[in-house]
């Protein structure tokens, strides 16, 4: 507060006021507006004045509603009132809401910065929507962190763009927590080179999508366990030498045909599934998947798939599917099947 506010702030602070306290559902008189300004500013203003600034704001190209209505004076004349005002927002509440959920059920942004994240966020609205919000901030403050990742993704949206490569350590975590830079067979820390195509969130995970230099195929790497990245000036590989972007890179198809997110060469997979988990399938494999043969209960499923992936996917959904073909991948599945019952068997 200003002890003595300097007269050139009073147009900052009416719309300071409608910011924090209006919008459709709480809206001001023109004296309302006077007796924040007096509480809380100390400054001590008649409606002509606040209308008047009002009017200016919206000449400035704020959105301002208000409602109108004629009152007839002891003269004869009308003169018309403005009242029910308040601050049109460029993101409804159940926007920023939902933009706050996606923060809250991410997986891949550390707990400082999502915090931070959501603040900006509720100060987009007004003060009645933090009180709703505030009782849904479940995020785990011990949750492990990599304070790189914006940097991360600042640097490869720009080596995207400029079709140039990247280096940086790739690092795992051990049962202290914290995380370490992956080594090569002599034990020296190993420095990844890569040709970056493309960044994707799935599984609630940001992912680049590359290829690691010297192999001809499409890998992914976590951006949260990616750390000390550059930009290089050597430029990308070309797509047509990377197995799997020949013609093209197809992100839809990517996502679908790489569950979990394990790259490798993508192959066409058979299996027979309850009926009644056709929409997971949809949910995992998307709409490219083929059904044929069914029956009341059940269904064969054609998908294009990573093995490594589908083996995993295979054991998650053990119970509701058999895997057909191909028949290594069968007998794979069959294998840690049996491994497993034979742990629990007594």
């Amino acid at each position: 507060m200003y002890p003595n506010p300097p007269k050139k702030m009073l147009i900052m602070n009416i719309l300071d006021i409608l910011k924090r306290y209006t919008d459709e559902d709480h809206r001001l008189s023109q004296k309302e507006i006077a007796d924040i300004l007096e509480k809380e500013y100390n400054m001590k203003v008649d409606r002509k004045a606040i209308k008047r600034n009002l009017m200016h704001l919206i000449d400035f190209g704020y959105e301002l509603e208000y409602s109108e209505s004629i009152r007839s004076q002891k003269s004869g004349e009308e003169d018309t009132m403005y009242s029910d005002w308040y601050f049109i927002r460029d993101f409804t509440d159940a926007e920023l809401r939902l933009l706050i959920d996606s923060l809250l059920f991410s997986k891949h942004i550390p707990y400082s910065q999502c915090k931070q994240l959501i603040e900006k966020l509720e100060g987009l609205s007004n003060i009645y929507f933090k009180s709703k919000v505030k009782h849904i901030r479940n995020m785990p403050e011990t949750m492990p962190e990599n304070k790189q990742l914006f940097y991360n993704i600042d640097i490869l949206d720009e080596a995207i763009s400029k079709n140039r490569q990247v280096s940086f350590k790739y690092n795992e975590y051990d049962i202290d927590k914290k995380m370490r830079p992956r080594k090569n067979s002599k034990g020296e820390v190993r420095k990844y080179t890569v040709n970056p195509y493309q960044m994707a969130a799935t599984n609630g995970r940001y992912y680049l999508i590359c290829n690691l230099d010297n192999y001809d195929g499409v890998s992914n790497y976590r951006l949260d366990r990616i750390s000390d990245i550059e930009l290089l000036e050597s430029k990308i590989k070309d797509k047509k030498k990377v197995k799997g972007a020949e013609h093209g890179f197809d992100l839809p198809r990517h996502m679908a045909e790489n569950i979990y997110m394990f790259g490798g060469e993508s192959k066409r997979v058979l299996f027979r599934a309850k009926r009644y988990i056709i929409a997971d399938i949809l949910d995992w494999f998307g709409k490219d998947v083929k059904f044929f043969d069914p029956d009341e209960n059940e269904v064969t499923a054609s998908v294009s798939v990573c093995l490594d992936a589908m083996f995993y996917w295979a054991l998650q959904y053990g119970e509701h599917i058999e895997v057909l073909e191909p028949e290594g991948l069968r007998e794979r599945v069959g294998a840690a099947a049996k491994a497993i019952s034979d742990k629990y068997s007594m």
